[in-house]
């Protein structure tokens, strides 16, 4: 065989190799696990880029430059019991509901439940496209806290999703679990927040041999009754609220939306073991927040010391 015929040969193995591998890759996740959490957005309520938003970090998408961020949401996937649910009802439920049927699981259902963690506009507003005036859904289950519960019981449009049974609330107690089948189980853990309408939880999300701690909203991690470095050493996975950055990041007092900022959970985790840092997966950004960018030096700062950054699509078994 000739020298270049030679070399043709080996960059065509080369590039089938690579193809191959490639192709491993992506169905890895299904082969090695039959369950896992996939993140269908990160972005926080008001998602990105966010309304009448004219500054630079908008500018952005404007521009060519950065992706839409879909608002923060977790798909919870069982291939071999066939069943998907959603922890929060977003605004983009429609892109994330079909995110699911086409990249996931097609079953007979739109969805087999969803878990809400409060009232505030990104987490619970995506209900409506249940309603009359969109697919007029039959009796989705729809896990709710006690307060949860009775805000959407009392308040139109949602008390008219419970009369035309679109819905079917299932109530919940904190630290309370629920089995959803043999593989999965569930449990809601009240968190401090900015309880206006209902209570606010996080989820710990249990498989048949991982876990993850859910919770992209909370005060501040010092007002919980938990110890969140103890709580995140428990699971393998801790999707954490990181809606600012750092202080001084809005032109308005912070202290009025209270959050843990992303500095200040990086401050808190610092003396801790890399495989303790490697579990912290940053979720529920503000648009303002340089980390929801799919590259900033801050950003990248961070995932030096061992801090995660999920992007939508992400996969992680269970």
């Amino acid at each position: 065989m000739k020298p270049i015929q030679l070399l043709c040969l080996i960059i065509f193995m080369l590039f089938i190799g690579c193809d191959k591998k490639t192709i491993l890759n992506v169905k890895e996740p299904y082969e090695t696990s039959r369950q896992y959490i996939t993140v269908l957005g990160i972005a926080q309520d008001a998602g990105y880029p966010q309304i009448g938003c004219e500054k630079k970090c908008c500018a952005s998408f404007y521009g060519g430059l950065e992706d839409r961020k879909l608002v923060s949401c977790l798909g919870l996937v069982d291939l071999n019991k066939k069943g998907k649910w959603l922890f929060d009802a977003t605004p983009d439920i429609t892109e994330q509901v079909q995110i699911l049927k086409e990249k996931h699981l097609k079953n007979d259902k739109l969805i087999d439940g969803v878990f809400l963690t409060h009232a505030h506009i990104g987490h619970y507003t995506g209900l409506m496209y249940f309603g009359r005036e969109a697919i007029g859904a039959n009796r989705i289950p729809v896990y709710t806290m006690p307060r949860m519960k009775s805000y959407l019981e009392n308040n139109g449009p949602w008390s008219q999703l419970i009369t035309l049974d679109n819905i079917d609330l299932k109530p919940l107690q904190s630290d309370s679990t629920i089995v959803l089948n043999t593989n999965l189980k569930v449990t809601p853990l009240l968190v401090p927040h900015r309880d206006e309408y209902s209570e606010t939880v996080g989820y710990k999300i249990e498989g048949k041999n991982k876990s993850a701690l859910f919770i992209p909203d909370i005060d501040k991690w010092n007002a919980w009754n938990r110890n969140i470095i103890d709580e995140v050493k428990k699971v393998d996975y801790a999707f954490l609220d990181a809606s600012f950055f750092a202080d001084g990041e809005l032109e308005r007092d912070m202290s009025k939306i209270p959050h843990p900022f992303t500095t200040e959970t990086t401050s808190l985790f610092e003396n801790e073991s890399l495989e303790t840092k490697n579990k912290i997966h940053f979720i529920h950004f503000n648009h303002t927040n340089p980390a929801i960018k799919d590259s900033h030096p801050l950003k990248d700062s961070l995932q030096n010391l061992g801090f995660r950054f999920p992007k939508e699509g992400s996969l992680f078994e269970l």
